[in-house]
């Protein structure tokens, strides 16, 4: 026999073979994917099914229209660079195709979840109003968490608030006295 006819036969014993080991895989892993996409046993096997035989047929269509070579081959050397060009084409097409049922299955599956979702609840329409400190001052009752804006300063006397009692610096003035200073605190570790 000639080389090209050995290497056509090569050609095709290697990519059908592929074809088959990579089909048989993913219909075997693929089952449990297809049920999470589906939510359905029975379809899921049957979508398995015409995945399988699409991915047969495009398959070994393109291994038998990708077979020819016009050019003759004259050394094993030559045979093996277009033998592994062939092989590498074949491996590419499968790939491609896996990536592309992965895609298009999970692209279905998000719209499916989203569709089965709990929608939300009616937006709100506005935002509530701050209420406003008693005389400028400040405010009868501490923020509740997150409800003061980050970096806001209470309006008031003091632009950091009272938080010492005695002579201010360059007074002989002290200071108003804050509530509880002159006895036991919720916090006497603080004095």
């Amino acid at each position: 026999m000639d080389i090209k006819v050995w290497m056509y036969v090569i050609y095709l014993a290697v990519s059908v073979g592929l074809t088959i080991w990579v089909a048989r895989a993913l219909s075997r892993n693929g089952q449990v994917f297809l049920e999470e996409v589906f939510a359905d046993e029975r379809l899921a096997r049957a979508v398995n099914s015409l995945l399988v035989v699409g991915f047969y047929l495009l398959n070994l269509g393109y291994v038998t229209v990708a077979m020819k070579h016009p050019d003759p081959v004259r050394s094993t050397s030559q045979a093996m660079e277009e033998l592994s060009l062939k092989i590498g084409l074949v491996l590419l097409v499968l790939g491609a195709l896996h990536f592309f049922n992965v895609f298009a299955l999970g692209r279905y599956r998000r719209n499916r979840l989203r569709q089965l979702a709990p929608h939300p609840p009616i937006a709100p329409i506005s935002r509530l109003p701050m209420q406003a400190a008693p005389h400028g001052g400040y405010p009868s009752g501490p923020y509740p968490v997150g409800a003061q804006p980050v970096g806001a300063q209470p309006a008031g006397p003091y632009p950091t608030g009272p938080q010492s009692v005695g002579p201010q610096p360059g007074t002989a003035q002290p200071r108003a006295a804050q509530p509880g200073a002159d006895g036991p605190g919720p916090n006497p570790a603080t004095r």
